[in-house]
């Protein structure tokens, strides 16, 4: 017989775990990665591709249909493969790793994972866009009920879900704008969008690219869109106002019904891009401040996945008077049979913003986020936003060489624009530093869309997704980061220290000779190899 277990007697202090720092240590994996075309070796495979098999009705690709040459695809075995994505998995930080209130205005949340299950099921993700409405009811059924549910929170009439993104929603409302002024004939007389400079760039860049004539309207001494600028700009040629509220400042505008109907008086539109809507979702509505149209990023205030920067999703609200001009297919319902269609049959729309019908991935999921949380869960989740971004601005506006322009001592709505010119001022460290010295904490941020009326910006934005514990730690790295700018500056200036990014040379990417955005012009421009190996 074994000898009976005796218990180990150990004191408190042998059995208390090891005190942690005050910041977490942070060390990023770094395998030095080729990229995947260096990978591999002729003949590897990772699957065989089976022979048809006409005996199941399988049939060859006729000759005619197939490549004259193979596509020049890296040859890798299924090990080298995983290995290979599992190695850039961790070189990477994301939502699921990383406070991410650093992302500026992209409004980074977390996306449930039961929405992904949703659209990863075989009735969702092995849909084809060329199937006949019958049998893809069940999906349009979740985009009619998503546009339904987007009436409400913006208070239009009618919402498209086909742009991809939330640009692309802002292109489609200012093709809108477009149609509405030729069908009237004042097309030709009516060339010119006002926007503000902290309004998103999208707003201007579609406009621009629309054919429209850009005025930018600059803020006045507290951070408000200037009224008498927009007074002097607005006239006969006023075709549309676009502009965000609350800004990429976190400034809500107070006098925004009266921007509207200045614009209004004078025969123009109003567009109205809610990106920035996440701490205003069941407060007020784009209908309530007399707009004509609007547009949501799904991928920002509902919870959609930004993915790397694509697939998003974006959603325009019109009113009545535009409805004509939506773009083509509409879903609508029959009341009679229940049933749901794609009206193509629209001579006025502007057409197709793309092909098919919207990013059905992203949409599912906004259907999903919204439904789970009611009119209720929405409001809370814009008081929640707001107040963490309060809470954030009180800990960070403490943090030597910090400052917060604009709107001096009020609150602001779900974002903050802040400034380290006082840091840059006395150590001659740039906002980017910051940023680069921020990776070496296991964490990010972003500085400001240019140009930089902000000088030395920082963008932060907490939603409702974070902690008080979360913000409380990334207010400690930032001043942390504050004080060894101070205190040691070269280390701050060389970073980052523990990441696998490093800093980029600028002169590369000023130069169209050195771009290259795909392995054949990396081969040619860079490598100095013929086009195909």
């Amino acid at each position: 017989m074994s000898a009976p277990h005796t218990p180990v007697s150990v004191s408190p202090e042998e059995a208390r775990v090891a005190d942690k720092p005050r910041l977490r240590r942070f060390q990023q994996a770094s395998w030095d990665e080729k990229l995947i075309f260096e990978l591999g070796s002729p003949g590897e495979r990772g699957v065989l591709v089976p022979t048809a098999d006409p005996s199941v009705g399988q049939v060859e690709i006729p000759a005619a249909l197939r490549r004259a040459t193979p596509p020049a695809l890296p040859e890798m075995s299924q090990q080298q493969v995983l290995r290979h994505y599992l190695r850039l998995s961790q070189e990477n930080l994301g939502a699921d790793l990383n406070i991410d209130v650093g992302q500026g205005t992209c409004t980074m949340k977390y996306s449930p994972k039961v929405n992904d299950q949703f659209v990863r099921d075989p009735r969702i993700a092995a849909l084809h866009p060329l199937q006949d409405e019958d049998t893809v009811q069940g999906v349009l059924g979740i985009i009619h009920g998503l546009e339904q549910l987007l009436k409400e929170i913006s208070g239009m009439d009618r919402v498209s879900l086909q742009p991809g993104a939330g640009s692309a929603a802002i292109y489609t409302n200012v093709a809108m704008i477009r149609a509405y002024f030729a069908a009237r004939g004042e097309l030709e007389q009516r060339d010119e969008v006002i926007t503000t400079i902290f309004s998103h760039p999208s707003n201007a860049a579609c406009a621009k690219t629309a054919g429209f004539k850009v005025i930018t309207l600059h803020p006045d001494a507290d951070g408000y869109p200037d009224i008498e600028a927009l007074k002097a700009a607005v006239g006969p040629r006023t075709a549309a106002l676009l502009i965000t509220n609350p800004e990429d400042t976190g400034i809500y505008n107070p006098r925004i019904e009266e921007f509207v109907r200045i614009v209004h008086e004078a025969g123009g539109l109003c567009s109205y891009d809610q990106a920035n809507a996440n701490g205003i979702l069941g407060i007020t509505r784009a209908r309530d401040a007399g707009f004509d149209l609007c547009h949501f990023n799904l991928h920002k205030t509902f919870s959609t996945p930004h993915a790397c920067g694509g697939p998003a999703a974006g959603a325009c609200g019109v009113t009545e008077a535009l409805a004509p001009y939506l773009p083509r297919p509409t879903v609508e319902l029959d009341p009679e049979t229940g049933t749901y269609r794609l009206d193509d049959d629209r001579p006025e729309s502007v057409g197709k913003m793309r092909p098919f019908y919207g990013v059905v991935p992203n949409l599912v999921r906004a259907y999903a986020w919204i439904m789970s949380l009611g009119a209720e869960g929405l409001r809370a989740a814009a008081e929640t936003a707001v107040l963490n971004n309060n809470y954030l601005l009180h800990k960070v506006r403490q943090i030597p060489g910090v400052s917060v322009p604009y709107a001096a001592g009020r609150p602001r709505v779900e974002q903050v624009r802040y400034s380290w010119e006082k840091l840059h001022q006395d150590t001659g460290l740039h906002s980017e530093d910051i940023g680069l010295r921020a990776a070496d904490f296991g964490t990010h941020y972003w500085t400001s869309h240019h140009p930089y009326v902000v000088p030395e910006p920082m963008t932060l934005e907490p939603t409702e997704s974070y902690t008080r514990a979360d913000l409380d730690e990334y207010a400690a790295i930032l001043a942390e980061i504050a004080r060894e700018a101070y205190e040691d500056p070269e280390t701050v200036r060389t970073a980052p220290h523990r990441s696998t990014i490093h800093r980029v040379r600028p002169e590369a990417l000023d130069d169209p000779a050195t771009w290259a955005v795909s392995w054949r012009a990396y081969r040619r421009k860079v490598l100095g190899a013929a086009a195909r190996p």
